[in-house]
């Protein structure tokens, strides 16, 4: 039988932050998702409506182009989203996988964790640059250049919860009955990881919908066309004096999300381990 590795307290009731945060992401989630059905056309420029102030028709005014703020934040929601959860999924996954092997195999372990080393040396926002510089800028390259730096983070923090629960009685029971390397892994080793993975999961969910603003903002992110509250930001920052919604709108709803993403991890934290609340 699979022992937990923490306690787990479920009642959702004593967990505000957690309730708060994942009340505030699935929100967000859902209004990205249906932006289509109600945000209009985040890419229609009209020169006559130019940097408007908000307005009955338009929430959040216009930029200098004349295209609609409200409909460019509300799809610019849909890529932050995308990728600080695709991010988080693909460095969850690599490093799940790397501690894992690590935490089982000091070959591996004493190669592996030098290379995490180097990588936890480069700044993420520089090594993400160098490698969009090496292929241009999208979607795809975007997640996979967020979701390699912030793998060491995890890879370690896996590699140290499997270094502990490898010498507990019912693993060791386990190999000693003649249970097999892998199944004592899946079985046993892995569910044990669980709750400290979820955890940082969603603090490297809110590292890269921040770096992928950082890299909107400084035109290696996503392509200018696509709408991303990075690239609203530098676009609109000449104007912050005369049309300051353009900057505040996509500001206040980067601001909101990072913030529900860590109210959540902050909620799953006190979930998984109570007394880490209590210390509080």
């Amino acid at each position: 039988m699979t022992l937990p590795s923490a306690t787990i307290d479920n009642a959702p009731g004593r967990h505000p932050l957690f309730l708060i945060g994942g009340g505030l992401l699935t929100l967000l989630i859902i209004l990205a998702l249906a932006a289509p059905f109600y945000g209009g056309d985040p890419v229609n420029m009209d020169p006559y409506k130019r940097l408007q102030p908000p307005s009955k028709d338009l929430w959040f005014g216009t930029d200098n182009l004349g295209r609609d703020m409200f409909a460019r934040t509300t799809f610019g929601a849909r890529i932050s989203l995308l990728v600080g959860l695709m991010s988080a999924a693909c460095a969850a996954l690599i490093g799940l996988l790397i501690g894992i092997l690590a935490g089982y195999n000091k070959t591996f372990d004493n190669i592996m964790m030098r290379v995490m080393d180097g990588l936890m040396s480069i700044p993420t926002i520089l090594l993400a640059i160098a490698l969009i510089s090496l292929t241009g800028p999208g979607i795809g390259i975007l997640i996979i250049a967020i979701a390699i730096p912030e793998t060491p983070a995890v890879a370690r923090l896996v590699r140290s919860v499997v270094l502990s629960v490898r010498e507990r009685p019912y693993v060791e029971a386990a190999l000693c009955g003649g249970a097999r390397l892998p199944k004592v892994l899946w079985r046993h080793i892995l569910p044990s990881t669980v709750p400290a993975l979820m955890v940082q999961s969603a603090t490297v969910c809110a590292s890269a919908i921040l770096t992928e603003a950082g890299l909107s903002f400084l035109g290696a992110g996503v392509p200018p066309e696509i709408p991303s509250w990075g690239n609203m930001i530098a676009s609109s920052r000449l104007y912050l004096a005369i049309a300051p919604m353009t900057i505040f709108a996509p500001g206040v709803c980067l601001a909101v999300t990072v913030l529900a993403v860590n109210l959540l991890g902050d909620g799953l934290r006190d979930m998984f381990d109570p007394r880490a609340k209590r210390r509080h």
